[in-house]
């Protein structure tokens, strides 16, 4: 019997169905685990890990590396899975399996940089002919609470910088799309990974607060503020490292190259119909170009194909469920009350929603001032720099933002005075 498969016999039997969103077809069943089982995967990762922090930087990237191997000998595979649990279109799930081969392998690339500090301590008094030798050690276990929306990348952005510096893994994936992160849990024991050295935990919040709550060392999290604190606070004094999502304009001036502009914007917000937290979520429009660029982007938003995901011709699928878009379809309903103006989209049927473009969008409105999942492009008007810089950082949030334009001095200022974590040029 396999690890796993005795972590699943150590839970109560009950099972998590999981559906696709697009048809709702049973795509598979995971075990929900009890907190005796997370216990255990929590205890058996630090009897794991206490040997793997004595493993060589070569060791841990040989390691990561068989494990990128094995994800492209099932590429096509997982792909297929992901298209199915998530509802992303195959052509975006293939380059989520592309892309996590490669977290995998530039996190195997930095465990051989790992290497340190010497400083000499001549800076003070009686501190000649001293040296201060700095080293990395590995944290221990690392709690991974991943979301639904790159349920294998985003889980190899956690799993191979920790491995790569000598830890251990358990983590819960979202109980909307669990399978992907099963499978490759099972790819790491194929893999050669020590065993307990990686381990998947399923359930939900509450599985999620029982993880943060066991002996771990270091709490890693993507997805809402909400769920953050919760979790940061049952974490205690535990170090955690959260990523809380974005609500992140783009903002486009007049000297812009408009076709590339309309390409981004396209592409960016109706990337996995909506649900990328570094992606484009409301677009700035300078007055002088606002009603041509809208124009265009409407024209361009109206030909994009949203249908079966399984289908390469469909370029958006699905939301990962029919709640997530009867919100998203609430907050558009709520904005054209408050004057916003309706100019593509805004229909759908259970998870399926019309790429949508609204313009005049109230910046108090939830559809503005809140992260929106969903394939909705917002869109204001701007003339003034300064202004519309304050009212991005008048928000809660600050992960990205993008500006177009070819004037350096408007470069510099929106890379300085924007309160965000990357400024993305062109």
């Amino acid at each position: 019997m396999s690890p796993l498969s005795q972590l699943a016999k150590k839970n109560d039997g009950t099972r998590i169905d999981v559906a696709s969103p697009y048809d709702g077809r049973m795509v598979g069943q995971v075990a929900l685990a009890s907190p005796g089982a997370i216990a255990d995967a929590v205890f058996g990762a630090h009897v794991a890990q206490a040997e793997f922090a004595f493993s060589t930087p070569a060791q841990r990237r040989d390691l990561l590396n068989a494990l990128a191997a094995a994800v492209a000998n099932e590429a096509e595979s997982l792909a297929q899975l992901i298209c199915a649990e998530v509802g992303k279109t195959i052509a975006e799930a293939r380059n989520e399996v592309r892309r996590a081969q490669n977290t995998l392998r530039l996190s195997g690339d930095a465990a051989t940089f790992l290497d340190g500090e010497v400083l000499h301590c001549g800076i003070v008094a009686g501190g000649a002919n001293r040296q201060a030798v700095i080293t990395y050690e590995p944290a221990g276990v690392v709690g991974a609470i991943t979301p639904f929306n790159y349920p294998l990348n985003l889980l190899c952005h956690k799993l191979g910088p920790a491995i790569a510096a000598g830890n251990a893994v358990v983590a819960k994936p979202s109980p909307k799309a669990p399978l992907a992160a099963q499978r490759l849990a099972e790819l790491a024991l194929e893999a050669g990974f020590p065993r307990h050295l990686f381990q998947i935990v399923h359930g939900g919040a509450a599985e999620a607060l029982t993880l943060a709550r066991t002996a771990i060392d270091l709490l890693s999290f993507t997805g809402g503020p909400a769920a953050g604190l919760a979790l940061k606070n049952a974490a205690g004094l535990v170090r955690c490292l959260m990523e809380l999502g974005g609500n992140d304009p783009l903002f486009v001036m007049p000297d812009a190259d408009l076709p590339a502009a309309i390409n981004t914007t396209i592409a960016q917000r109706y990337e996995i119909a909506g649900q990328s937290c570094a992606a484009v979520k409301k677009l700035y429009l300078h007055a002088d170009i606002h009603d041509d660029m809208l124009d265009a982007v409407v024209e361009v938003a109206k030909a994009v194909r949203h249908g079966d995901p399984l289908d390469p011709a469909t370029q958006m699928g699905p939301v990962i469920d029919a709640q997530s878009a009867t919100q998203v379809r609430a907050r558009m309903e709520a904005a054209t009350a408050s004057g916003a103006r309706l100019l593509a989209g805004g229909t759908g049927q259970g998870a399926m929603l019309a790429p949508s473009v609204i313009a005049d969008v109230p910046p108090d409105s939830d559809l503005f001032a809140q992260e929106t999942f969903g394939p909705v492009i917002s869109v204001r008007r701007f003339t003034d720099v300064g202004a519309a810089i304050a009212e991005v950082n008048a928000g809660a949030h600050g992960l990205q933002a993008g500006v177009f334009s070819n004037d350096h001095a408007v470069l510099k200022r929106f890379s300085r005075e924007l309160r965000v974590g990357g400024v993305m040029i062109n």
